[in-house]
């Protein structure tokens, strides 16, 4: 899974959210430095709901809160799944990366 693709999947794991929140929630947490614009993240979402990993939302905000073009998604168990799979492989990797002294454990308190 690409850095892009996990933070899309991150992005959606809290809520359902468009596009242009899930831009924004990326950028903040990565603080600025997102990995990918819009045509990455739109295509995506598409691969994504055509894998099942994502659905597009039926329920809309109150319309006045609300741009009729926006699209929600929201992740569905298997996309949660493949998430987590994916941050358990990385849990992994970084271990390995702390048993090769390529980075120190964090300090516990």
């Amino acid at each position: 899974m690409s850095p892009a693709e996990f933070e899309v999947l991150i992005a959606l794991a809290d809520g359902e959210k468009h596009g242009y929140a899930i831009l924004k929630d990326v950028a903040r947490r990565t603080e600025g430095g997102a990995p990918f614009g819009t045509a990455t993240l739109y295509a995506i979402l598409r691969r994504f709901v055509g894998d099942g990993l994502l659905v597009e939302s039926d329920e809309r905000p109150a319309a006045a809160l609300d741009d009729e073009r926006r699209r929600y998604f929201r992740l569905t168990e298997a996309g949660r799944s493949a998430a987590a799979a994916e941050a358990e492989r990385m849990e992994a990797v970084l271990e390995l990366a702390r048993t090769r002294k390529l980075i120190r454990r964090p300090r516990t308190a």
